[in-house]
Order: C-alpha cells, then structure tokens, then sequence
C-alpha cells in the first residue's frame, strides 16, 4: 500500500475542487510512492506532531489546517516550519490537508459538529449555486429546545471549553442552530436569514457581536475547539476504509491558545 493510494483515496472523499481559492489543501510533502506504514490525524501540523508520528512509526500526517498557506520563502532551521521540513523529509514522512474542502461538504467539519451538539435536519447555510450539499455553514435544529443558558452550558461540555464568548443580547429559547467551524463572522446575515435563534463560530471581533439581537445570539467558541472534531472525522474515513496499517488520532490538543 502506497501513500499515493492512500492520497487518491482522501481526493475522492474530501473533493480537493471544493476548496476556496485562497486554500492550500491537498498532498503538500513527501514521496508518494513510498510504502504507507500509518497515518496520523491532526488539526495542525506541530513539531509535537511530527515527534508523535515518527515515535509511532507512521509516515503519512494527514490534517485538516495545510501548514504551507501562504507560502514559504525561506527553508532554514531558524524558524519552526523550516525545521520540521527538514525533519519531515529528513524522517520520510508525507504530509496531506483537507481545510476549506472538508469546511465545505455537508458530512465534514460542520456535520461532526452538528452531531456532537444533537443538531437535526440540518442544511448547508450558504450553499454553492451548483450543489446544495456544499457550502459554508450549517443551520439545524435541537430535538428539544434549551434556554439560552442551558444551550451554553451544553455547548461548554460538548466542546470541554473552560469558556464561552457570547453575545449580551440573546433569545430566551434556542431552538434552530446555526454553526460554523472556525473563523465564521462572514455567516452572520446568513444566520439571521435562516431564522437561526444562535450562531456558534469562532474568530468573532468585538464589533461583530454589535450584530447580535434578542433574536439572533452569537457565540464564540474558539477556532481550534470548534474544528476539533475534524480529526475524529479523518480518522474515521481513512481507517473504515484501509485495515492493513495503523491509523490514529494525535494525542495533541494544539491549540495556540491557552485559556487561563
């Protein structure tokens, strides 16, 4: 079994044509006609991730941010990128991202989110004008509608977030959900248009909370913690389809922020 074969097979399923124009993502580092001896799912491409990779003996890392975005000048050992570069290719391991792509598919990061949180009969929010089943966002519904308060309290647990963002005007009862993994503020009329009571993303700034009303709350919930379940989703895909190599989830939680 190839890294390519493994690489033709995440084409397939995480549509590397539906990513954004700005977007990196897809087969970034590595020979892909070595053996694949094991992959491993991260959010960000970490020196800890790399470490973990190469203790496990797996040589494909396969996550969900690309960690060439907007491009690298210089490969040297005076940076971070530039010495796990040379640690990658020094170690023989291949690198693979699924970002806006998996951002974009009904099933990706805003569908393992919208189960985590019980949502049901959910729909792409922004959907793209040729396919219904791909775009930003998603817009669901709770089978049993929460006070405000108690939606939060259940969002801290689902997302294990010692803390929540949100906005001071709010309605009394959440029902219809509105979300969207990561940096998310661009929805925000899109939320209010789908009569969403609440719009969970990440990334909001000071002013986008001034849109929020007593019909539509905003709620931060931190960029990592709200894609975090996008390598269970990788994992997932990958192991229910290859059974001959190891494939696990990093224990890493790489967040680059650090809430005291």
């Amino acid at each position: 079994m190839t890294i390519r074969t493994v690489i033709d097979f995440c084409n397939e399923r995480f549509h590397p044509e539906y990513q954004e124009d700005y977007d990196n993502a897809g087969f970034l580092l590595g020979n892909a006609d070595a053996e694949c001896t094991g992959v491993l799912t991260a959010i960000d491409l970490t020196p800890q991730v790399v470490e973990e990779a190469i203790r496990y003996g797996l040589n494909l890392i396969v996550t969900h941010h690309p960690f060439i975005f907007g491009g690298i000048k210089r490969i040297t050992t005076d940076s971070d990128t530039g010495r796990m570069v040379y640690k990658l290719i020094g170690s023989n391991l291949a690198v693979y991202a699924a970002h806006t792509n998996l951002d974009n598919m009904i099933d990706g990061v805003n569908g393992i989110l919208a189960d985590k949180l019980g949502l049901t009969e959910t729909v792409i929010l922004r959907p793209s004008a040729s396919d219904s089943n791909v775009g930003s966002g998603l817009v669901g519904r709770l089978s049993n509608p929460l006070s405000f308060d108690e939606f939060c309290q259940m969002v801290k647990r689902t997302l294990s977030l010692p803390m929540l963002r949100t906005s001071v005007l709010f309605p009394s009862k959440v029902e219809r959900v509105a979300i969207c993994g990561g940096s998310g503020s661009f929805l925000i009329d899109d939320a209010r248009a789908a009569c969403a009571d609440v719009f969970l993303t990440a990334d909001l700034k000071y002013h986008d909370f001034q849109k929020a009303d007593q019909r539509l709350a905003l709620l931060d919930a931190g960029h990592y913690e709200s894609e975090q379940f996008a390598k269970e989703l990788i994992y997932s895909v990958i192991s229910q389809k290859f059974s001959t190599f190891a494939c696990r989830i990093s224990d890493n939680a790489n967040s680059y922020i650090r809430y005291m």
